[in-house]
């Protein structure tokens, strides 16, 4: 069989029934090719030349596996059944494989939706009565000792005996009641027509002993293959002479095909799921309630962002060598944000994918905020929050990976490598669409979405089979649904569970699935023909433009911003030395008050605590007692506390007393007496001072660690410059050089765009047309067929070229570019001159210029 799945010729013939699946492309039109290129975007990468090309490139294993893990659990169903039909099958016997003896109502109003994604898809060709699953796919899921079926049926009698010896085929067939034959084929198929006579059948099992009922029992399902030894028990002696069971290897039998279908009633699956799960809400809410509680979580998510920005405002951890965050600094930033590890790897991860963060590239790299973090700063808090759930939506980085292992069984760290999933956006477009699919305020259970997403995706890998995967604990689509269903409640996309409005929005705002139930068909209908089968896509499954994602976008922003509470431009002082912040401050606040007092606690209010090393880091930085004194006099709703404006004046009355500039260090004071204490303690010892003068003392030590020592012992010094001034100290805003966000990893080549699939067809088509034109015998060619390209010699080609300008004629020719790509055309000759034939070319619809010493040869069209 060729690669374009050729099918032998039928000499009773269905007509005009396709031969192979290029000759099946080539009778659908251009919508039902653009269907087949959206589902299977692999197939125009790079562009195919014809329809021929498409077919092959359709059939290898890559691009059927790719097909296949695609496909809902029906659909994948209805392939492995046709996998285990008879090649070609008719509609009847499929829908019979699917539906069952009994005729399953819920099957038969589903199977034309299935069979027609699969014709859609190009992994099923043929008519009706001659359906054909591509080679690849068959070998995927048909049986075979090292790959069983996913439907549990082994090999079909025919395959079963193939080694077996005439005679005993012949006693096979005697002991089964059968006449016996003058040959093993004829015997064989004698034997498998009693297989499928369900009376028969049912006649010859009512003789059977109990037993061996028992063992068909046992095997009926799956898997097909037991063992045996020298000498069988009766009853299984019973079933082996009968060809109830067949050896295929020393010890082992099978239970044929046709036995297996017989026992039960005509199903090739044991459970068929024709109808996809639904998601069960677990509560209801609201809609208020749950929009104020997402807003509530987006306005923690932003706070959460910017604290750990803050955190690594002068320049955050160090990179690992390998790349990432180390253990030790992770657990440092999820104190510093008091969440858990995994949590505080997602809130990195997020300002990572957002571009807030990255390293800065420096000799001693260390990670650190971008100049994108600044900008995000200034922007309205609604629409930082869109920034980074559109981020978090996009990207393929994800956080639930990290501390598990890689194939190297190295440690994932977070900001590292090998964090990219693919599917990752794919699953959270998913998960959420499924929620919005549910009335508004409606949680769903996690268990019914995850039902749901392995109906939708069962597949994971060639022969693996739906129920293993839908069990496996460690399914990556399962723990990125978990994951989302987490995240997305941290992030304020939903609130208690359920989509909020704004979650809503950013999404494109979906509606209740639109999945319709196919209507019942039989093999006359036309729904099974590919180029009418046009399925609606699903909500969160199909990309957007970036128009349309900005739109979405800023449709969420205007919906948060109502839900988020205003900055507020007070505090309340309290006698206790700590100020209570009963909501978020407006930026300039929230700075000033950041470096006069330290955060004590946060959650609805947010409560400062003022000590003397915060009032003095505000000294430090430029600001004066009186200063301090007008700022809280501002700001505050209630009467500044005593206690706290003695501990300013304090603090600024000590403040400076000191000087310490570079000698190696020295430290100056008007007040002898001082110095003489300083000197007097032990604790200044290390400090190696010794007096250069009444008023000034050297130390060995550099300024910085001069400053940090004298503060140890309680006192208040302060820097100076060379010139004698005060040094104002602040906080050094450390940046990265501009930094692009990381880009998702794609999960295969993207969805083409309406203008790319006009422009595939119209090259294929012509193409096409260049590989199938007829052409005229001649008697200097060399014949071309099976895709090789005409050969003539110079003077026959100059001279057909040169008639066919005269007469205005299409021909078709062979031509080698430059890099020794062939290909054939057709094109229409305009002029011949110097080397060189001018002519428009069907195939690439332009006028182009070809040497023609690269034309292995030309052929003329025929007449029709």
């Amino acid at each position: 069989m060729s690669t374009d799945e050729q099918a032998p010729t039928d000499p009773a013939g269905a007509g005009n029934a396709p031969r192979s699946l290029a000759e099946a492309l080539r009778a659908r039109d251009d919508a039902s090719l653009s269907a087949l290129l959206r589902s299977r975007p692999d197939l125009i990468t790079p562009v195919p030349t014809d329809l021929t090309q498409l077919a092959t490139r359709a059939g290898t294993r890559a691009s059927v596996v790719r097909a296949l893990e695609r496909l809902d659990r029906f659909a994948l169903q209805t392939a492995e059944a046709l996998a285990v039909a008879a090649d070609p099958a008719t509609y009847g016997e499929l829908l019979g494989l699917m539906a069952g003896d009994d005729a399953d109502p819920a099957v038969g109003a589903a199977f034309p939706r299935a069979l027609g994604t699969l014709r859609e898809q190009a992994l099923v060709w043929g008519a009706d009565d001659r359906l054909r699953l591509v080679r690849t796919a068959r070998e995927l899921l048909a049986p075979s000792p090292q790959h069983p079926s996913p439907t549990g049926l082994g090999p079909t009698v025919a395959e079963a005996t193939a080694g077996m010896s005439p005679g005993r085929i012949q006693e096979i067939v005697a002991a089964a009641g059968l006449t016996t034959t003058h040959d093993a084929v004829s015997a064989v198929a004698s034997l498998t027509g009693l297989f499928r006579d369900r009376r028969r059948m049912a006649k010859l099992l009512d003789g059977a002993p109990p037993e061996a009922v028992d063992v068909l029992a046992r095997l009926v399902w799956g898997p097909p293959y037991g063992q045996v030894t020298a000498d069988p028990a009766r009853h299984l002696r019973w079933l082996i002479d009968r060809g109830l069971l067949l050896p295929t290897a020393p010890g082992t039998v099978v239970l044929p095909r046709e036995v297996a279908l017989h026992l039960r009633a005509g199903r090739a699956h044991r459970e068929t799921e024709p109808v996809a799960p639904s998601v069960e809400p677990a509560a209801t809410y609201r809609p208020q309630v749950v929009d104020a509680s997402a807003a509530g979580q987006a306005y923690t998510a932003l706070a959460t962002v910017e604290e750990l920005l803050k955190d690594w405002h002068e320049g955050g951890p160090a990179v690992l060598r390998a790349g990432g965050l180390s253990v030790r600094d992770l657990k440092r930033t999820a104190v510093a944000l008091d969440v858990s590890e995994p949590v505080a790897a997602f809130w990195v991860e997020l300002a990572y994918a957002a571009g807030l963060l990255a390293s800065d590239g420096d000799a001693d790299e260390r990670y650190a905020a971008t100049p994108a973090y600044d900008e995000w700063l200034e922007l309205p808090p609604a629409e930082r929050w869109t920034r980074l759930a559109a981020a978090w939506l996009a990207a393929t980085r994800t956080a639930g990976l990290i501390g598990g292992r890689d194939t190297k069984d190295r440690t994932l760290s977070a900001l590292g490598p090998g964090l990219d999933r693919s599917a990752a956006p794919e699953v959270r477009h998913r998960v959420l669409a499924l929620l919005a699919s549910l009335p508004e305020g409606a949680a769903a259970t996690p268990n019914s979405v995850l039902a749901r997403l392995r109906w939708e995706h069962p597949l994971r890998g060639p022969g693996q089979s739906p129920a293993t995967t839908a069990d496996a604990g460690d399914d990556l689509r399962a723990r990125l649904a978990r994951w989302t269903l987490s995240e997305a409640e941290s992030l304020g996309v939903t609130g208690r569970g359920a989509l909020s409005s704004h979650g809503r929005a950013l999404l494109g705002a979906p509606g209740p699935d639109p999945r319709p139930a196919a209507p019942a068909a039989g093999p006359g209908d036309k729904l099974p023909v590919p180029r009418h089968h046009h399925p609606a896509p699903l909500p969160g499954e199909v990309p957007r433009t970036p128009a349309e994602q900005a739109l979405a976008a800023a449709r969420a922003a205007r919906l948060l911003a109502p839900l988020l509470p205003d900055p507020l431009d007070h505090v309340l002082l309290q006698a206790d030395l700590t100020a209570v912040a009963p909501g978020p401050l407006e930026r300039p606040l929230a700075e000033v008050l950041g470096v006069l007092a330290d955060v004590e606690s946060k959650g609805g209010a947010t409560v400062y605590r003022f000590t003397p090393g915060s009032v003095r880091r505000a000294l430090d930085a430029g600001r004066s007692a009186s200063d301090l004194h007008a700022f809280l006099n501002a700001h505050s709703r209630t009467p500044v506390p005593q206690p706290l404006a003695y501990l300013i004046d304090d603090v600024a009355r000590k403040h400076g007393h000191l000087r310490i500039g570079a000698a190696s260090a020295y430290v100056r004071c008007d007040d002898d007496s001082l110095l003489n204490e300083i000197l007097a303690d032990k604790r200044s010892q290390g400090l190696r001072l010794r007096r250069l003068a009444p008023t000034v003392l050297a130390a060995q030590a550099d300024p910085g660690a001069l400053l940090d020592g004298l503060r140890a012992m309680g006192f208040a010094p302060a820097a100076e410059s060379a010139q004698g001034d005060v040094l104002i100290t602040r906080a050094h805003a450390h940046r990265t050089p501009p930094r692009t966000a990381p880009e998702p990893v794609p999960d295969g080549p993207p969805t083409p765009d309406g203008t790319l699939l006009s422009a595939a067809l119209r090259a294929i088509r012509a193409g096409d047309l260049a590989s199938t034109a007829p052409r005229k015998p001649s008697a200097d060619a060399t014949p071309a067929g099976n895709g090789n390209l005409p050969r003539t010699s110079s003077a026959e080609t100059l001279a057909t070229m040169q008639a066919a300008v005269l007469t205005g004629e299409a021909v078709w020719i062979g031509y080698v570019n430059a890099e020794g790509a062939a290909s054939q055309r057709v094109i229409a000759p305009i002029r011949v001159e110097g080397g060189f034939v001018t002519a428009y070319d069907h195939t690439a619809d332009e006028v182009r210029t070809y040497p023609l010493h690269r034309v292995t040869g030309v052929a003329e069209l025929a007449d029709d």
